[in-house]
């Protein structure tokens, strides 16, 4: 098939699979005080850039970068579905919004992710790709259930 990552809105009917298995994800085994995912809505704002990967125009996984003010961005909404992982999607997606933020002009892009055993997988991906554990940024508060990582561009 063929792999395409666009730009799109976060509101598209089609992407409903892809919100509703995030969202189970994240409730799966994160307390809600400590699930930072936006809701759907709230990705379809001017500063932040919406994207999806769709495999033979089925959209298989999605990501964003949200503009923090200045020249710092923050990874937001990652997720693959299941049945596509392993095929190196989550790395290109993530080398895709990474290109982006630079070529906006961003000099920092930080996340959240989760601390347990469920998100080891992502944790890796984001070290692997030049990520480094940091504290709280942003409107961020300690959390035993958060990972905070950041990397200069």
């Amino acid at each position: 098939m063929t792999l395409t990552i666009a730009i799109e809105s976060p509101l598209g009917s089609d992407l409903d699979l892809l919100f509703q298995r995030h969202s189970a994800e994240m409730q799966a085994d994160t307390p809600p005080e400590s699930i930072h995912m936006l809701p759907r809505d709230l990705l379809a704002v001017p500063e932040i850039t919406f994207f999806v990967t769709r495999d033979g125009g089925v959209p298989v996984a999605m990501g964003a970068v949200k503009q923090l003010g200045g020249l710092e961005g923050e990874l937001k909404s990652m997720h693959v579905l299941a049945e596509h992982r392993g095929r190196g999607l989550s790395r290109m997606l993530l080398r895709h919004m990474l290109s982006h933020a630079r070529a906006a002009g961003l000099h920092r892009l930080s996340l959240e992710t989760g601390a347990q055993g469920s998100f080891a997988a992502a944790r890796g991906l984001y070290f692997r790709e030049g990520f480094m554990e940091c504290p709280p940024f942003g409107s961020y508060r300690m959390d035993p259930n958060s990972v905070f990582m950041t990397m200069s561009l």
